[in-house]
């Protein structure tokens, strides 16, 4: 990959990174090209990757014993997206990713994301705090959902994610907020 094409600069950007630097970098990321429907990644299997979306959009849900599934993640430009637990653990994946629109994405597997990390020093960094700002955000989601309406919480979620709603279906984000499509239905009824 040339460097005025390269993946590292685009998901680095904020990273003061030499041409060898770049070059490794882009050396561990393989781009994958998804369609409308394309299922990522399945649960019941061991992930060794994790996916940083160039373009379109994805999700990650559970099915629980009832057959409903429950959206966890929306994955967007400039995201990062996988079943962390088994990524993380080397535990089976319980998340399925789908690809709910045309996307580009960057694969990269664990053992490559600690090579990075080793070799170069602010990479680990862009990591941690990557990490520590998703440990956040989920952590806030549980609160919001433990604390907030329904009503509330949809209003968090345009007001917070805009580009997001435009992408997905009403099912989607109702799934996302653990209401059913008809109590969404409700919902912008009294708020348009």
């Amino acid at each position: 990959m040339k460097s005025n094409n390269s993946i590292a600069l685009e998901i680095f950007k904020n990273i003061s990174l030499s041409k060898k630097e770049i070059d490794f970098i882009d050396s561990k990321f393989e781009k994958i090209s998804l369609t409308k429907g394309d299922v990522l990644l399945s649960s019941d299997t061991h992930v060794t990757n994790q996916y940083y979306v160039f373009s379109g959009c994805l999700r990650s849900f559970f099915v629980n014993s009832l057959g409903k599934d429950h959206t966890t993640q929306f994955a967007v430009k400039d995201w990062w997206i996988s079943d962390y637990i088994s990524f993380f653990t080397e535990e089976k994946s319980v998340m399925t990713i789908e690809c709910l629109q045309d996307a580009e994405i960057y694969r990269l597997s664990r053992k490559d994301m600690n090579s990075l990390c080793e070799e170069i020093p602010k990479i680990e960094t862009f990591f941690r705090n990557k990490m520590e700002k998703a440990f956040a955000s989920f952590q806030k989601r549980i609160l919001e959902y433990l604390s907030l309406t329904a009503k509330e919480r949809y209003i968090k979620f345009i007001t917070t994610y805009p580009e997001i709603e435009q992408c997905v279906k009403n099912y989607h984000i109702a799934s996302y907020l653990g209401i059913t499509t008809e109590s969404l239905s409700r919902i912008r009824k009294i708020i348009i």
